[in-house]
């Protein structure tokens, strides 16, 4: 299991590592579309990315926020 620090950091690895292993069908659409947002620096929202990382790979998303006095 691989575990990262923000969705973000997860989403460059699955952009690297998963979206060339895609096949062309599952290229097209809103996968490719979000690729190119991010690679190309037009934006993409966190909840567009936990979207793609959900529905195009094997992940978990959990948020943990803690306070420490």
């Amino acid at each position: 299991m691989k575990t990262f620090g923000s969705v973000e950091e997860a989403f460059e690895w699955w952009v690297k590592n998963l979206y060339p292993s895609l096949t062309p069908e599952m290229k097209r659409g809103k996968a490719v579309q979000a690729m190119q947002d991010y690679i190309y620096g037009k934006g993409i929202s966190e909840k567009r990315m936990k979207q793609i990382l959900l529905e195009y790979g094997h992940f978990e998303i959990e948020t943990i926020v803690k306070y420490k006095p």
